[in-house]
């Protein structure tokens, strides 16, 4: 895992993009802050900049950095929580503009994976966590059916294709501005 890692982080600081396994499903990421990788990412996946991405932090600090105010619900939620879970802030802070909705919301996702948190632990920022999909199509269930543009399409594919993932969505909960809390999907 180690190879990968360095190869992944690498290709992240490099402004590339990586297609990696996820706590939910097999992503293709960047680095979160920086506009032009994220710009590449809409592009491959022929998705419009208006369609907000989500992005993953390694921990509560990583994630107090790029979020100004994170309600004591929210972290409790965090601390307490058994499934993957996205979780829309309002005004996030040093995060690539367009990876940033038009209502200025973000969804941002403390992820619980082995492979992610080391990545995360290494490159030190937040990294964008995108289906490995085109847009409208299916969101694939394993490797295998990822779509062979999408595999040419990123800089480096993390080498772990056995890795088992939920090949599922995670819950997103929305903070509102009064602070009170929405569920979007369980």
């Amino acid at each position: 895992m180690d190879s990968e890692l360095k190869k992944a982080n690498d290709t992240l600081v490099h402004s590339g993009l990586i297609l990696y396994p996820t706590d939910t499903v097999w992503g293709i990421g960047c680095d979160a802050t920086n506009p032009k990788a994220v710009s590449k990412i809409y592009a491959l996946k022929k998705r419009e900049e208006s369609k907000a991405l989500i992005c993953l932090v390694k921990d509560l600090n990583m994630l107090k950095s790029y979020v100004k105010h994170i309600p004591d619900r929210v972290i409790e939620i965090l601390k307490n929580t058994t499934k993957p879970t996205s979780i829309i802030y309002n005004n996030p802070v040093g995060i690539a503009q367009n990876l940033i909705a038009p209502d200025n919301t973000l969804a941002i996702r403390v992820v619980n994976h082995e492979f992610c948190n080391k990545l995360l632990q290494t490159f030190n920022k937040p990294i964008v966590s995108t289906s490995a999909n085109i847009s409208g199509k299916p969101t694939p269930k394993s490797f295998k059916e990822i779509h062979p543009d999408i595999l040419k399409g990123v800089d480096y594919v993390v080498n772990l294709p056995d890795e088992k993932t939920e090949a599922k969505p995670s819950s997103i909960l929305k903070v509102e501005h009064d602070g009170s809390i929405t569920v979007i999907r369980e």
